[in-house]
């Protein structure tokens, strides 16, 4: 293999390295303004190697398999200027079976892509002729291999399938943007629930509803909780905890949310975008709690940052991100949810996520699509709405959490949850 040629020569003068070859094929067909716009297949290839020479790390990637020579020098170019390293490559170890490889996306045909694409689009259409609607729907296959000088030698083999579709219905001087989808990496998926979903969202927003400034109760749908996650990437990634920027870095052990919210990071579920045997150091993955009955339980590591700060990887290499977040399902229906609250705001998505201090919690946000509830019902969508607050005080002050849990974003698998009380400013 190409990874065992790049470990035997980088080890003619480093004390360590590990080596990559990621290739994949992939097929996309999009619509754009209700029409088939293109139908395209493409292939990848991304080599790299990492070494440790004098005790320090260099680094270098390439498309080019042929490569080789070329790689490895610069990799150990890198290594004269590179950080120090506080880990070594680790040894053989059994990762987990977990199932990232559905044999039926392979046969996927293009004409049966469009096929989907077009039906999503009439379907939307039939509701409302006047929504001008994009679509995509794609498949990729990839392999990779990967090594390292403690004797790890594998193959991997995935496929990914996903299917969306966003439309745009402008009425006057509002414009209004609304749509749904869903990747992973199996073929199973009902194109026809999506476009359903994407209806419905529309169908939410045929009334405008005017909604005063104030704090008042939030129920954010599964898109919508990507709001309160973000400041907990960044929270507990461990080398954010080690460098002391992370507000959770003197808080394990401690509690931080409501007893009934739990998050863990889960690799291992079957088919799902973020799951893989292997994480990228070669290390088996594992699921980690995070937060556990409102507790802080652990941080996410890779090998690097884990010999800073004295403890284990714990297979989120390299970079510490998560893969899967799944937050634990509750005991109160979505439906419940809404009925209870006399007045409040339903969010689906938002603009500007990012925007205020992510990594102390703080957000500001617009509400991209929202809905006022007033009386126990949706009445209507909100306009020129912003949303303000901080993560860790909405954990603190979680009213309820959803008994249904839905992938949102693709890498997030969470029920709906709702805020006692949020900053609601309306213009």
């Amino acid at each position: 293999m190409i990874v065992n040629r790049l470990i035997e020569k980088a080890m003619n003068k480093a004390e360590g390295a590990q080596a990559s070859l990621g290739q994949g094929e992939s097929t996309d067909v999009s619509f754009e303004n209700d029409r088939l716009k293109s139908v395209r297949s493409s292939q990848s290839t991304a080599m790299g190697v990492r070494i440790i020479v004098d005790g320090r790390i260099g680094s270098s990637h390439t498309t080019d398999i042929d490569d080789v020579d070329g790689v490895v020098a610069r990799a150990l170019e890198a290594a004269e200027f590179g950080g120090p390293a506080h880990f070594r490559f680790p040894d053989p170890q059994e990762g987990p079976d977990v199932r990232v490889y559905d044999d039926r996306v392979p046969p996927v045909t293009k004409e049966e892509m469009v096929r989907i694409g077009g039906e999503m689009i009439t379907l939307v259409k039939e509701y409302n002729p006047d929504i001008l609607l994009s679509a995509g729907v794609s498949k990729g296959i990839s392999y990779c291999q990967f090594a390292n000088s403690a004797g790890i030698g594998h193959t991997t083999e995935d496929t990914t399938f996903t299917v969306w579709i966003n439309g745009q219905l402008i009425r006057g001087t509002d414009i209004l943007w609304a749509g749904h989808g869903f990747g992973w990496k199996k073929r199973e998926i009902d194109h026809v629930s999506i476009a359903k979903k994407a209806i419905e969202l529309f169908r939410m927003a045929e009334d405008t509803a005017r909604i005063k400034s104030g704090d008042m109760p939030v129920i954010f749908a599964p898109e919508g909780v990507n709001v309160l996650v973000l400041a907990l990437r960044l929270g507990f990634n461990g080398k954010n905890v080690f460098l002391g920027s992370s507000p959770l870095a003197r808080k394990l052990g401690e509690k931080i949310a409501d007893e009934r919210f739990s998050i863990a990071d889960n690799p291992l579920l079957d088919y799902a975008s973020g799951s893989s045997t292997y994480d990228g150091e070669g290390v088996p993955h594992q699921v980690t709690r995070l937060i556990e009955g409102g507790v802080v339980k652990n941080f996410l590591y890779d090998l690097d940052t884990a010999g800073r700060a004295g403890t284990r990887t714990t297979g989120n290499g390299v970079g510490c991100d998560p893969t899967n977040l799944v937050i634990k399902e509750a005991d109160t229906p979505y439906e419940a949810m809404v009925k209870d609250t006399k007045e409040g705001l339903l969010v689906h998505n938002v603009l500007g996520l990012g925007q205020g201090n992510p990594m102390s919690g703080e957000f500001s946000v617009n509400v991209e699509l929202g809905y006022k509830i007033e009386n126990g019902e949706v009445v209507g969508r909100v306009k020129d709405v912003m949303l303000a607050g901080n993560t860790y005080a909405a954990l603190k002050n979680i009213a309820a959490i959803g008994d249904k849990a839905e992938w949102a974003g693709g890498l997030l698998l969470t029920p709906p949850i709702q805020v006692g009380r949020l900053s609601v400013v309306a213009k």
